[in-house]
């Protein structure tokens, strides 16, 4: 069993950019409840399908398995297409972890989000200077959350 730790900032400027080549991605859930979501990804050529059950503020298992790329997007295609969030990915390392910015595209365009995995709730990350507020404990900056209440839907002012 996997366990992920994650931990999500906005981003405050475009200090991160020219790090990596973008990958574009399309996601969406198949089944999701308050702690448990299954989803369907397609990054580049590649396909997978996710578990992640939460266990606590920042912490999920995770079971991540590849499934053939055909599969993956006749899985999507299934989908309302307003429940597929795309955006392009770009993974580096910076500050001694692995960040991965999330630049998103259709209903969620303008919203950019830092993610970096940890090896515990605990460690000490060193953020780097493009790295804004802290959005990990907002459930509304989750990808399944953002289906279901796309960022162009947010009241900006509150």
């Amino acid at each position: 069993m996997n366990k992920e730790i994650e931990r999500k900032f906005l981003v405050k400027n475009d200090g991160w950019r020219g790090k990596a080549e973008p990958v574009l991605y399309r996601q969406g859930y198949i089944a999701r409840t308050v702690d448990r979501t299954v989803r369907i990804r397609v990054a580049g050529s590649e396909g997978f399908i996710t578990i992640k059950i939460k266990v606590g503020p920042i912490s999920r298992h995770e079971f991540e398995y590849p499934i053939p790329i055909d599969e993956a997007n006749e899985l999507l295609n299934s989908l309302d297409p307003a429940e597929i969030i795309e955006k392009y990915r770009c993974t580096f390392e910076e500050c001694g972890h692995v960040w991965e910015i999330d630049e998103f595209i259709g209903a969620n365009k303008g919203l950019i989000i830092a993610e970096v995995e940890l090896s515990s709730e605990q460690e000490h990350i060193n953020l780097p200077s493009w790295v804004g507020e802290e959005v990990s404990k907002l459930s509304k900056y989750l990808n399944v959350s953002l289906v279901q209440s796309p960022y162009s839907s947010w009241n900006k002012n509150s």
